[in-house]
This record gives C-alpha cells, sequence and structure tokens, in this order.
C-alpha cells in the first residue's frame, strides 16, 4: 500500500468531520508534496530528549545574512529559506550547489522554536515541546463511597428544608 493510497482515498468524504479545523489529512498531503518537490539542501532531524529536538540542514556557502526562518502559527509550519546574491563573482567551474532553497516542517501545537545556529556550514535550529499545564496528563483523586456521600447529601438537603420552613 503506498502513500497515496492511504491518504488520497476520499479526503473530501472525511471533511464533514473536521469542524472548524483543516482536515488532517488534507495537512499531510501538503506537506507530503512540499518534501517529494526538492531534496535540497539536505537535512537531519534528531531527538535530544523526550521534548527537544534540532533539525540541521547543509547549507554550505550561506551566510546567516541568508537564511531566513519563520513561523506560520495558523498552519503550525517552520518554513526555512535561503537564496544567495551572488551576481559580482565569475567562475571558471561552479560544482557548489547555492541555488535558493525552500523548507518546511509541520510543528506540533507545543512545539517553540529556541534558537538558531549557524555552525561549520549546517544550520541547527533547536526545538522544544512545552505542553502547558493544563493539557499535561494529570490524576484525578477519588474521594469517599457514593453511598456515604449520596447520604450525606440528603441530610444537607433535608437541613436545608427543615432551615427553610421555620423561617
Amino acid at each position: 500500500m503506498t502513500y497515496e493510497d492511504i491518504f488520497h482515498f476520499g479526503s473530501k468524504d472525511l471533511d464533514k468531520f473536521f469542524i472548524g479545523t483543516n482536515n488532517p489529512f488534507t495537512r499531510v498531503n501538503k506537506i507530503y508534496d512540499e518534501v517529494q518537490r526538492s531534496s535540497y539542501p539536505p537535512y537531519n532531524i534528531k531527538r535530544l530528549d523526550d521534548d527537544k529536538f534540532s533539525i540541521e540542514l547543509a547549507v554550505a556557502g550561506f551566510s546567516k545574512e541568508d537564511i531566513d526562518i519563520e513561523i506560520i502559527p495558523e498552519e503550525n509550519k517552520l518554513v526555512i529559506s535561503g537564496k544567495i546574491e551572488d551576481k559580482d563573482s565569475t567562475y571558471l567551474h561552479r560544482g557548489i550547489a547555492n541555488r535558493a532553497f525552500k523548507r518546511s516542517f509541520a510543528l506540533d501545537e507545543h512545539v517553540e522554536v529556541n534558537s538558531a545556529d549557524m555552525v561549520n556550514g549546517m544550520l541547527i535550529i533547536n526545538l522544544e515541546r512545552i505542553v502547558p499545564e493544563h493539557k499535561k496528563p494529570r490524576k484525578i483523586k477519588v474521594n469517599g463511597d457514593i453511598a456515604s456521600s449520596k447520604k450525606q447529601l440528603l441530610t444537607e438537603d433535608k437541613d436545608e428544608e427543615v432551615v427553610e420552613s421555620h423561617n
């Protein structure tokens, strides 16, 4: 079974289940299409620990001024692009690819970009998943048994009725 078989099987039919959001299959299709367009520049994605990641792009020949990093919040997307303006040079041979590029990465809603560094021709982007406290898993304490709490509630209700009838 190919990617196309899995994700192109009727995404229009699924739109009725995703009210007020982008269909996840459409989003995956978009990302897949962007990735298939180009393999330049090559990159690595590293998991540093459970909540920290880094993206490494091989951008030899590019300076930090040639690189643009943008976060598009409404699409949860990180876009990295590069373009070298090299009109002054005359080459006898040009074997180093300094062509313009654009790479997109889908981010989880809680992933934030911490920093970007250029080291020895590698662009390293550090990411971290920061989940808000109210979204983290938590334990719910179970109080006493239901029978005793029902008795207590019934007793409280009767006491309130007696107080109200005396007024």
